[in-house]
């Protein structure tokens, strides 16, 4: 009995505490209202028809497209009901895109994502007069990225790795490639990188007068494989997956190792005879093709592998001549802005360029004359709209501050006036002809609004105001300061949300949250609700700091951390927290990053003399190594051009100097920054006897989403920094 009894009280005692014990986490379930998707506002879905005078919205069932007077918003038919079809039925359709001339529409349902921004689909063609409604294909039952050609007959799409052209008025379709598959060549859509890096999910082109289709094709066979674990989960299950793994396999060229092999060819639609485009100088990427004004002129961007030089050719497809109309080189890297939105007129083309220090957009004509510069010197541009027919240039800069968005004109006689703005995020989406848009406006304390203006910027109506969801988002929203402060020659911006009823002469423990890369803008003047408000709420101050290599404020600004990412980076947020710390008020300081933030969060907390008390990293990067080509080397070349820079931009070789306590969390399905990341993070970790915690996510991708999934990302996080900073 003596020896049950002691037995039992050895069991008992190694028992964990009552308050150690498993159990659902309060904030997990508190903080859902603050994150996505509670915290996504509405948002305005509407396209534009032909003819610049009207629009198109899904009924409140979604099972109608009714047709608006733009003015007034007038109803003016309806295109399409699912109802009242001849030939075909649906139960449902999940998108539309409308034809050129507007006499069809796409519809499609059952979408499945391939990557970030690809889907494949059932799609349906509609003919809004007969109202036959069909499938797109005959042979495939899933298809994805069609593309209408200009007169509207026809649509080509890509299926199984093969470009197929459906010729609508035969109710036919012919094959336009062969040989293609989704592993191996990839004809007309792209390959993961092009999509995650150059964002876009097809690469062809229709010729203004219908009868050329240019395309490119991806010669993927060289690009290593990864693969990623399937497993069966709880959310959605995968079934087949109950006792052994399955996986995801993608083509994923990391730093320095092969890409893609790219091609640009020419199919004449009456011959169906394809030809290969040979261009000068054998680039690298061709990160977009799109036609000019006339057959003779499809305009192809290209850039070298080390993204320094973008050169723009003016490509005849039937000679396949190519010429060279524009040439851009950098010191650093040409900015993604070049090719994204490069805008081609009837008479000109307009390209952004930094070379007088920021982003400002130039007119040429297509021999390649320079016909002037449109967007006003000391901003960066940041979108360009296009030009309208009475020679009114629209584009939109980061001004009158660097931490706003504002859409300006500039006439014919060069007067630039304030389209939609003023203090705030605004940008636009014009319809065809330019005499209206849709303009969305928010600032730090407004949700978006969307409404319909004229050019001018006067408006015709709101259309969302998003007047209910700000009824219930602003009580739950936490007052947001912005300030500046100086360290390393630099002014930097910032922003702080604080607990209400802030008090000075106590003290808060702080979380400063940053992303930090190259060209983007975390401190800025537009509406967000996320963790930040919760934290705030439950006591903490959070900083954000936007350090070296942001956006907003220059080329030089910018490029200061070429070659060597991460190093000016760390400086800055160690000056942010040494600002912070220097605070009456700021207690304990820990900080937190996503992805590139999650990557500068294991750099600055363990750097030297690092004053955090805790970190968080979320999916990050921790040797650009294995990160893919395109981003990583266009701001740091390859390893083999740049050894030094790698291994000084490396968290993982610094992850024995970690100064802190550190909570790692990803999704074991990401396939865009690998788990191997995390992992070999941690193993370094293990290996010199430093303990950290983990949080994993099964079966998530990069973003972490759905499935209750980014309560619990963001609940944990405060569980971790409440149990250390307070």
């Amino acid at each position: 009995m003596k020896f049950l009894n002691t037995l039992m009280a050895a069991l008992l005692a190694a028992l964990p505490a009552a308050g150690a014990m498993p159990m659902r986490s309060t904030a997990v379930a508190e903080i859902a209202p603050y994150v996505f998707p509670a915290n996504k506002p509405a948002a305005v879905s509407m396209e534009f028809m032909p003819d610049g005078q009207s629009y198109v919205e899904r009924s409140d069932d979604g099972r109608r497209l009714i047709v608006r007077a733009i003015a007034d918003g007038a109803e003016q038919g309806v295109l399409f009901d699912i109802a009242n079809t001849r030939e075909t039925t649906l139960p449902d359709f999940e998108g539309f895109s409308i034809s050129p001339d507007a006499s069809r529409v796409l519809l499609w349902r059952m979408a499945q994502p391939v990557f970030r921004r690809s889907f494949d689909a059932e799609y349906y063609v509609y003919e809004v007069r007969s109202r036959l409604l069909r499938p797109l294909s005959k042979e495939f039952g899933r298809q994805r990225d069609p593309m209408f050609s200009p007169d509207s007959r026809m649509v080509a799409f890509v299926a199984q790795g093969n470009i197929y052209c459906a010729k609508l008025d035969y109710n036919s379709e012919v094959a336009v490639t062969e040989g293609g598959s989704t592993g191996g060549t990839l004809f007309g859509a792209t390959d993961w990188t092009y999509e995650e890096e150059f964002g876009i999910t097809a690469a062809m082109a229709w010729a203004p007068d219908n009868l050329n289709l240019c395309y490119v094709a991806f010669d993927q066979t060289s690009v290593p494989e990864y693969s990623l674990p399937l497993y069966r989960g709880t959310c959605d299950p995968l079934e087949q997956y109950d006792l052994y793994p399955g996986w995801q396999t993608v083509r994923y060229p990391v730093a320095g190792k092969p890409n893609s092999r790219v091609s640009l060819h020419s199919y004449d639609v009456e011959t169906r005879k394809t030809k290969q485009i040979d261009l000068p100088g054998n680039p690298e990427y061709i990160p977009r093709i799109a036609y000019g004004p006339v057959p003779e002129k499809l305009m192809v961007s290209t850039l070298n592998r080390d993204q320094n030089r973008f050169e723009l050719f003016a490509v005849n497809p039937k000679s396949t001549v190519a010429k060279s109309v524009y040439t851009q080189q950098s010191s650093a890297w040409i900015e993604p802005v070049v090719y994204e939105t490069l805008w081609l007129g009837d008479d000109s083309f307009v390209v952004a360029s930094d070379a007088d220090g920021y982003t400002r957009y130039s007119r040429y004509s297509y021999t390649g004359t320079p016909m002037g510069d449109i967007s006003q010197p000391g901003t960066d541009a940041t979108d360009f709209y296009g030009i309208d027919s009475r020679g009114n240039a629209y584009w939109q800069a980061a001004a009158p501050t660097p931490l706003d968005r504002t859409v300006y004109r500039r006439d014919q006689k060069g007067k630039i006036t304030e389209v939609v703005g003023s203090q705030g995020n605004a940008s636009a989406e014009f319809a065809p002809g330019m005499a209206f848009m849709l303009s969305r406006h928010d600032n730090t304390d407004t949700p978006p609004v969307y409404s319909l203006c004229r050019a001018d910027g006067s408006q015709a109506r709101v259309v969302l105001d998003n007047e209910a969801y700000a009824q219930r988002a602003l009580p739950l929203k936490a007052a947001k300061e912005f300030f500046a402060f100086s360290a390393n020659g630099f002014e930097f911006n910032g922003y702080m949300i604080k607990p209400a009823g802030f008090d000075p002469s106590r003290r808060y423990p702080v979380v400063m949250t940053q992303y930090s890369g190259p060209g983007s803008q975390s401190v800025l003047h537009r509406w967000s609700l996320d963790w930040e408000d919760y934290f705030a709420a439950r006591g903490f101050v959070v900083v954000c700091v936007d350090g070296r290599g942001t956006g907003g404020r220059g080329a030089e600004f910018r490029t200061a951390v070429y070659r060597n990412l991460g190093h000016y980076e760390t400086i800055d947020q160690l000056a942010a927290a040494a600002h912070i710390a220097s605070q009456p008020w700021a207690g304990r300081i820990g900080i937190c990053g996503w992805s590139y933030g999650g990557y500068e969060t294991l750099m600055a907390a363990s750097a030297d003399a690092a004053p955090f008390a805790a970190a968080v990293a979320i999916a990050p990067v921790s040797d650009w190594r294995f990160y893919d080509t395109v981003y990583t080397e266009r701001y740091m070349l390859t390893p083999q051009q740049n050894e030094t820079g790698y291994n000084s931009s490396s968290a993982l070789r610094r992850a024995t100097s970690l100064t802190c306590p550190l909570l790692v969390m990803y999704g074991t399905l990401d396939d865009n920054v690998h788990p191997a990341n995390s992992l070999q993070y941690v193993s370094a970790l293990q290996s010199a006897g430093i303990l950290c915690d983990m949080f994993v996510f099964p079966n998530m991708n990069h973003s972490i989403n759905g499935c209750n999934a980014r309560p619990v990302v963001y609940g944990r996080m405060f569980e971790f920094f409440s149990d250390r900073l307070k």
